[in-house]
C-alpha cells in the first residue's frame, strides 16, 4: 500500500524533505481523554496492550488528535521478558513489578528464548490490525526495549532509580550478565523481525536506561547487544525499514551509537544539536525536547521549537520530545508542539 504521508521514512533514509516530520514518544497514552476511555474498557494496561482491537484504536488516537506524522504500536518493552518466561504486572502509580526474577544461572535455566510468533502473537495482529484501519495514512512505528534496559527490569524486578541490583551483577556475576543479554538480544531479533513482516514501516529501539552506566560499561554490556540488533534486522526484500536507537543518557556514546548500523539516532535533552550534528553528522537525527516544554504557553512552546530547529537545521532531521510526552500534560499544548513543527520546519 502506498503510503499518503511517507515524510517520516524519506526522512530517515536521509532523503531531502519539504519539512521535519514530527511525532512524539509515548503519543497514544493518558495525555487523550480517548485514551483513557479504552484503557477503563479495557480494564488495565496489560489486558489493553495484548486486546489487538483496542491497541490499534489507541495506536491511531493521536493521528487524528494531534495530526503527527507516524503513529506507534501500543504495547510496551517489558512485553520481552514475558514471552522469555518472566511475567509482570503493571500495578497503578508503581509502575512495572516482576514478581520473580533472574539474578543466577540456574534462574536462566527458567527463561527461553522467546518466539515472536507463538509468544508475542498479540502485537503482530495489533500491527495488522492498525495498518488496516490507518490505510496508508501514515508509517507504524514498531519497537523494543535495548537489551540492557530489559536486563536492568528482569534482575531488578521492578523500575528504580539506580538499577544497583542490575548494575551489582555487571561486577559479580559478568558471566551471568553477558549470558541473559544474549537470551534478551536473541529474543528481540526475533520480535522487531517479525514486526517488520507484520507490516511496521520503521522500529525503534529503546535504551531507557542507557544513563545510568559509565562509558566502558556501556561499550560492555549494551553497545555490542544493540550492534547485533541492528546488524541483524532487515527489512524485506521489497520494502526498506529504517532502525532508530534512542539511549537516554548515554550522551558519551553519540559517536559509537552513531557508528551502528541504524539510520536514526534519537537524542534526549541533555544533548546538544550542535555537537551532536558534529559527532554524528552521517546520520539523521531525532529529537529533543524538554516534554516539561509542554507545561510553558503556547508563545514559549513556539519559541522553544523554533531553538530547536536553530540547533538542528530543517533536514536530516525527525522532530520530537527527548523522552516519553508525561501523561499529565494539556492535549492543546501536544498538539501546538505538532503545528509549531509544521510551520517552523518547513525549507
Amino acid at each position: 500500500m502506498t503510503l499518503q504521508n511517507d515524510l517520516l521514512l524519506r526522512t530517515a533514509r536521509g532523503e531531502l524533505t519539504e519539512r521535519a516530520p514530527v511525532w512524539m514518544m509515548r503519543q497514544a497514552g493518558r495525555v487523550l481523554p480517548e485514551y483513557r476511555a479504552v484503557r477503563e474498557q479495557a480494564g488495565s494496561f496489560i489486558t489493553l496492550a495484548k486486546t489487538p482491537e483496542l491497541a490499534a484504536e489507541v495506536t491511531i488516537q493521536p493521528v487524528d488528535a494531534f495530526g503527527v506524522d507516524a503513529a506507534i504500536i501500543f504495547s510496551d518493552i517489558l512485553v520481552i521478558p514475558e514471552a522469555m518466561g518472566l511475567p509482570y504486572e503493571m500495578v497503578e502509580s508503581r509502575g512495572p513489578v516482576f514478581p520473580e526474577t533472574v539474578r543466577t544461572m540456574d534462574d536462566l535455566k527458567r527463561l527461553r528464548v522467546a518466539d515472536a510468533e507463538s509468544d508475542l502473537g498479540y502485537v503482530l495482529d495489533a500491527i495488522k490490525l492498525t495498518k488496516k484501519e490507518l490505510n496508508g495514512r501514515v508509517p507504524l512505528i514498531g519497537f523494543a526495549g535495548a537489551p540492557f534496559t530489559i536486563f536492568c527490569y528482569m534482575t531488578e524486578g521492578k523500575g528504580s532509580k539506580t538499577f544497583s541490583v542490575a548494575k551489582k551483577l555487571l561486577y559479580t556475576d559478568p558471566d551471568f550478565a553477558h549470558a541473559l543479554l544474549q537470551q534478551i538480544t536473541d529474543s528481540t531479533i526475533g520480535y522487531l523481525q517479525a514486526q517488520i513482516q507484520a507490516g511496521a514501516d520503521l522500529v525503534q529501539i529503546f535504551d531507557s536506561w542507557a544513563g545510568i552506566l559509565s562509558p566502558e560499561q556501556y561499550r560492555t554490556f549494551s553497545l555490542p547487544y544493540i550492534k547485533q540488533i541492528c546488524d541483524l534486522i532487515t527489512g524485506t526484500p521489497d520494502r526498506e525499514v529504517p532502525i532508530t536507537v534512542f539511549a537516554k543518557g548515554a550522551f558519551f556514546a553519540r559517536q559509537e551509537i552513531g557508528q551502528l548500523s541504524c539510520d536514526v539516532v534519537g537524542l534526549d535533552w541533555n544533548m546538544d544539536p550542535h555537537e551532536s550534528r558534529q559527532l554524528i553528522p552521517d546520520r539523521v537525527l531525532q529529537g529533543n525536547l524538554d516534554p516539561c516544554v509542554l507545561y510553558a504557553d503556547f508563545a514559549q512552546i513556539r519559541a522553544e521549537v523554533k531553538r530547536m530547529f536553530d540547533g538542528f537545521g530543517h533536514q536530516h532531521y525527525i522532530a520530537n520530545l527527548g523522552h516519553g510526552i508525561y501523561p499529565d500534560t494539556d492535549r492543546d499544548k501536544a498538539r501546538c508542539f505538532v503545528d509549531a513543527v509544521k510551520e517552523l520546519g518547513a525549507v
